[in-house]
């Protein structure tokens, strides 16, 4: 179900819509995972069987209607990208942020931040969620300047507080009234929210909300 789009950003990136599972990440996902074994220890590497992330969380995620997966492209390679998948009906988490090594200090991983935050407003959605690890300072930082709420105490140790949770509140964009949709369409939909369900019963739940701060 999932058909690569592009969209321009400017005269030399450009970013692509397209499946998780594309060739053109594997680059990105190769440098992901050997920064989470860096980081974290070999068994949190993707490619690691005792790492269960990939499993959990599988490509139809990633798709229309719930989910999205995109690369930004230069000169035809992949330089940075990001993904979201749906929690309910209305928020979203954002997933595999990155950005290739040779290319970082540039902005890029906050230009693919607003562009998910973009298509998640185009898809009607309303508030996005997301964890990041307690050793990524980098990640942290970008989205504390990218508005995001922290949802755990920031003067606390990293180390004390496991994953890292962030929420943001986003305008939806008012769109044209739906398409009716073909029976192909509603039984991937419905697969599409059966995985949802299936992600979030493998997950710790989420300890704390915008909604209980605000």
């Amino acid at each position: 179900m999932t058909v690569a789009t592009l969209v321009s950003t400017d005269a030399q990136d450009t970013f692509l819509y397209t499946g998780i599972t594309d060739p053109l990440a594997r680059p990105l996902f190769d440098e992901l995972s050997e920064e989470y074994a860096t980081r974290y220890g070999e068994s949190h590497s993707l490619k690691s069987p005792l790492n269960k992330e990939m499993n959990k969380y599988p490509p139809i995620l990633f798709t229309p209607p719930g989910g999205a997966f995109l690369l930004l492209i230069r000169e035809g390679e992949p330089i940075a990208g990001g993904a979201f998948m749906q929690i309910d009906e209305r928020t979203v988490e954002l997933k595999r942020i990155w950005t290739a090594s040779a290319y970082r200090r540039q902005g890029l991983s906050t230009r693919v931040v607003h562009e998910l935050e973009d298509e998640a407003a185009r898809r009607g959605f309303t508030r996005i969620f997301l964890t990041t690890g307690n050793r990524q300072p980098e990640a942290r930082n970008l989205y504390l300047q990218t508005g995001y709420t922290p949802l755990f105490d920031v003067d606390a140790d990293p180390e004390s507080i496991g994953l890292l949770a962030f929420e943001k509140e986003i305008e939806p964009v008012v769109s044209s009234p739906a398409r009716a949709r073909g029976i192909g369409e509603r039984i991937y939909a419905w697969r599409q929210q059966r995985a949802i369900k299936r992600a979030w019963t493998m997950r710790n739940p989420i300890p704390r909300r915008l909604d209980d701060i605000s």
